[in-house]
């Protein structure tokens, strides 16, 4: 229980700390910085399984090609 507690001061004071650094420019700078790497990241994650997706989409379509195929040819 006291564990929890002293983590959630930590985070309380963190979030404050950091809410009185980004009052300077410096601070303002710094964390603009990371918002932008943060959402350049999170484009890159989306880009990428987008692109799985794609790819495994088109295997699934080439699968039922090849199904629908050796079907065929059984009848």
């Amino acid at each position: 229980m006291k564990g929890i507690l002293l983590l959630a001061i930590g985070v309380a004071a963190g979030f404050i700390v950091a809410h009185e650094v980004a009052k300077t420019p410096e601070g303002k700078r710094f964390f603009d910085d990371i918002d932008s790497k943060a959402r350049e990241f999170g484009s890159a994650v989306v880009d990428g399984y987008k692109a799985r997706e794609a790819e495994l989409r088109a295997a699934v379509e080439e699968a039922e090609d090849v199904m629908n195929d050796l079907a065929d040819r059984i009848k």
